[in-house]
């Protein structure tokens, strides 16, 4: 089993009146054989999070386990984890086959069996035609799949990724995006992905924890988050464009907010008057950006729907099944 246990895990640099607290209390159960997305903006600390499992950070308090092992005071060889860097960190005077088997020759594995293990992995990645290249002479996709390959024959328990794919262009990210998916569902090791895309969390995720601010704002599936959203940030940070915010609409409430998605606002007869500023044209679809009073708002329409022009005055309504509520000066999420 490599369950891993996050249990209110802290950290905190500097001491006295100099202390900087960057996580605050983080807790999460991520079962045996799971997918998980760790997901936020920049600064949010969900690279510190990866690098506290990982023993390349310290812990400040709480506990980590892995596999039902407490892993506080473990050296990093010690976890039995593997990780994949944004950087790849490849040798660029080892060949692809050296770059795979290195861990395992410091290890002093048989020969036989680190060439097993780097041919299935090589298998696995596509990359059988590549072992006897330098990291120089492959592309960047090339080369992440060959830090993936690295972290494969070590045979972790758990896999570690620390944006991974930031490196890549969009054509080359969606490809692996794939692959990574592909790899999970063959080889089923439990998996910690950090990044700060949300297409990327919402498409890879089985779950995925939201941070902002060293805090975990929700963890759930991204069904579950994107159309249940435990907060305004939540709500605006997952979705593009995000969740309309509402303050001073028809139908609202004091001291709340509406939330409700451009998709599941609906433009013809009755509901919300509303002056278009702009519109967007997305190939399959357009958005409309415009204001209902003093507030901004967005509308999702499909492609064949008449462009209205700027400054003209449409009428949007939305589903009633659709909308979410927020406290206004919390920002949590409060029953409909």
């Amino acid at each position: 089993m490599a369950a891993i246990s996050l249990r209110n895990v802290v950290k905190r640099y500097g001491k006295g009146r100099h202390e900087l607290q960057v996580l605050h209390g983080i807790d999460a159960e991520v079962s045996d054989r799971e997918f998980v997305v760790i997901v936020g903006p920049s600064g949010c600390g969900k690279s510190t999070l990866l690098r506290m499992v990982a023993g390349l950070e310290e812990i400040s308090g709480g506990e980590i386990a892995i596999g039902g092992r407490v892993v506080n005071e473990l050296e990093p060889a010690e976890r039995d984890i593997a990780m994949v860097f944004q950087n790849y960190a490849l040798y660029p005077h080892m060949s692809v086959f050296d770059n795979m088997a290195y861990g395992l020759k410091i290890r002093k594995l048989p020969v036989a069996e680190i060439r097993a293990r780097v041919d299935k992995a090589a298998a696995i990645l596509e990359l059988g035609h590549l072992l006897e290249r330098k990291p120089r002479q492959l592309s960047g996709g090339q080369r992440q799949r060959v830090a993936m390959g690295r972290a494969i024959v070590r045979q972790p328990q758990v896999f570690l990724f620390d944006e991974p794919l930031s490196n890549l262009d969009a054509k080359l990210r969606a490809q692996t995006r794939i692959e990574i998916q592909k790899l999970h569902a063959e080889l089923g090791i439990t998996s910690l992905f950090v990044t700060h895309d949300q297409v990327e969390a919402m498409t890879l995720a089985q779950r995925m924890i939201v941070m902002n601010a060293g805090r975990m704002e929700q963890f759930g599936t991204p069904e579950e988050v994107y159309h249940r959203p435990a907060s305004t940030f939540v709500a605006s940070f997952i979705g593009s464009p995000p969740m309309n915010l509402l303050k001073d609409v028809p139908g609202g409430r004091a001291g709340a907010l509406l939330g409700v998605r451009p998709e599941h606002l609906d433009v013809g007869d009755g509901g919300w008057e509303m002056r278009t500023d702009t519109v967007e044209l997305l190939g399959a679809e357009r958005l409309i950006y415009g204001r209902v009073g003093e507030e901004p708002i967005i509308v999702r329409v499909e492609e064949d729907h008449r462009v209205p022009a700027a400054g003209q005055v449409i009428r949007v309504r939305p589903r009633a099944d659709r909308l979410h509520w927020f406290d206004a000066s919390s920002g949590r999420r409060i029953a409909a």
